[in-house]
């Protein structure tokens, strides 16, 4: 009843929208007047159509926030917050709401495919909103040829056939901000070209300008709605993918890092073809790390995988400090990288020794130095699902007395709350929890378990505790002082000691288990061979 309200609603405010788009295309092409007085006949031509192109995109977007504006405040208006009538209205507004800006971002594509992508990563987001954006994760449309050839001359030169044999004109990926196509170097090296999209730095900072206004005025009406954090996360994201040659940069120092690790591989960067909008790479085959039925057809065990998943990450958080901060199912995309600072990733290692122990107070001095010592009660849900005050072993999750007591405990929570916890976040952690949050549906979608996720992490925090970046030479040593060598020693050995109990304890509750299934089934064997036959004369 109240979904049909707000549609009614929506149908008869039609004309106020359209005097809107109107406006606003009046103020845009105003705007591109200004800036470019001194412009020539063809650079106009360009400014209308991006122009046009800007209004048609802020447009929609426009409609889609402020019915999912009208949508939230006209069917939860006189609804008691703490009761399950609030909650279930709640959750099918947050679900009428994702589907729409899933249809925007399907339609508008580019950045706001990049954008959704975003928010769905993002745990601290209602799950219908990350459910349902979750589908825009392999969603891009490819340009033609033809249009990037033209972005491959500007970079690279007016004649490819001095510096190709071939290229495929047939793009063997595409993604939100750049297609892939594979060529054949003169010396019959055989590259992949990532070229961006022509034209997209002028969209995006249209798009990242209509997202900040539409998140100023979602806060307008909801205060305790507050996304601008995001947008201003967003923006910095898109702004280092945008640029191919920092991506060049992050692939060469994360091969360094990994030159130890023989089972990851990262493509080698040609730097003479590599531009700010082309980057060219030894071509390399493989398949998606979540391809369940080709690891399967090879023979490989699927939670191997994830383990090796699991450790590249934890190493590049825990030891390296130098993150991916979008991994996907192809991890040949070095666009988005973090470096932590020494300082927060030496708390984030202490902060994890911390998780495992439970130390309630090293916690909540750990998350007084992020700046959320309001929530520090929250992190051991956020990181290992269980609650600070938890009698569940570490990665046992929760017990069915917790979970209940927890949920009462959250209806006291506001989204006000979640907007105070993200905006207190330094970017670091954003960054760290984007990265979690990606790297656990994709092991996940593997077969791995929490817990062994969860060890893994444990086991590279403490490994990142006992070493110290030294800054000559960029290597690690052990820290200096015998008194702190001893003392971080004994915490670690304690640390070790949990870990190494609580792995025994798994193996033979999982060993148990095994002999029971076991045991059932030579019973049902055993049973079936000594069935009586009945033979009828």
């Amino acid at each position: 009843m109240r979904s049909t309200v707000v549609s009614k609603f929506l149908k008869k405010k039609t004309s106020f929208y359209l005097f809107i788009i109107s406006g606003t295309g009046a103020s845009a092409l105003t705007y591109y007047n200004t800036l470019n007085p001194n412009r020539n006949r063809h650079s106009l031509l360009d400014v209308i159509t991006t122009s046009f192109n800007g209004v048609l995109r802020s447009s929609r977007s426009l409609y889609t926030i402020t019915a999912n504006v009208v949508d939230y405040k006209y069917s939860l208006q006189g609804l008691l917050k703490d009761t399950d009538e609030y909650a279930q209205v709640l959750s099918e507004v947050h679900l009428r709401s994702a589907k729409r800006i899933l249809k925007l971002c399907e339609v508008n594509q580019g950045f706001y495919i990049k954008a959704g992508q975003f928010v769905a990563s993002v745990r601290q987001v209602p799950k219908e909103y990350s459910s349902t954006l979750a589908s825009l994760q392999d969603q891009a449309v490819p340009c033609s040829f033809e249009a990037v050839k033209e972005v491959l001359i500007s970079n690279l030169g007016s004649d490819l056939n001095e510096i190709f044999i071939s290229i495929d004109e047939q793009p063997i990926a595409a993604a939100s901000i750049a297609q892939v196509h594979r060529a054949l170097l003169k010396d019959h090296q055989e590259v992949v070209l990532k070229i961006q999209y022509p034209g997209l730095k002028n969209r995006m900072k249209m798009d990242i300008a209509t997202m900040s206004l539409l998140a100023k005025c979602v806060t307008w009406f909801f205060p305790e709605y507050r996304f601008q954090w995001m947008v201003s996360e967003f923006s910095k994201v898109i702004a280092l993918e945008l640029d191919f040659l920092q991506e060049a940069r992050n692939s060469v120092t994360t091969a360094v890092n990994f030159k130890h690790n023989n089972r990851i591989r990262v493509p080698k960067v040609f730097q003479e073809l590599t531009t700010s909008q082309v980057l060219t790479m030894e071509y390399c085959t493989g398949r998606r790390v979540d391809d369940l039925d080709y690891i399967r057809e090879m023979g490989i065990d699927p939670r191997k995988v994830a383990k090796v998943l699991v450790e590249a990450f934890a190493e590049m958080i825990f030891v390296h400090g130098f993150v991916h901060g979008d991994p996907h199912p192809v991890l040949l995309d070095h666009g988005i990288y973090k470096t932590l600072d020494e300082e927060f990733r030496v708390n984030y290692c202490q902060l994890w020794k911390a998780l495992v122990l439970l130390d309630s107070h090293k916690i909540q001095q750990v998350a007084q130095h992020f700046g959320i010592g309001k929530y520090a009660k929250y992190l051991s849900l956020i990181f290992t699902g269980r609650t600070i005050n938890s009698r569940s072993a570490f990665g046992e999750g929760m017990s069915v007395e917790e979970k209940t007591n927890l949920k009462q405990e959250v209806k006291s929570l506001s989204m006000g709350d979640v907007s105070e916890f993200m905006e207190s976040l330094p970017s670091e952690f954003l960054t760290v929890l984007r990265t979690d949050a990606l790297v656990r549906s994709l092991t996940s979608k593997l077969g791995s378990s929490q817990r062994e996720r969860l060890v893994v992490y444990a086991n590279y925090a403490l490994h990142g505790l006992s070493l110290k970046p030294d800054s000559d030479s960029g290597n690690y040593f052990v820290s200096n002082g015998v008194r702190t060598r001893i003392m971080s020693r004994i915490g670690h050995l304690q640390v070790r000691l949990v870990l190494e109990l609580l792995q025994l304890l798994w193996w033979v509750r999982d060993t148990r288990q095994a002999l029971i299934t076991w045991s059932k089934q030579i019973t049902r064997l055993v049973n079936h061979h000594h069935t009586p036959i009945s033979v009828i004369s």
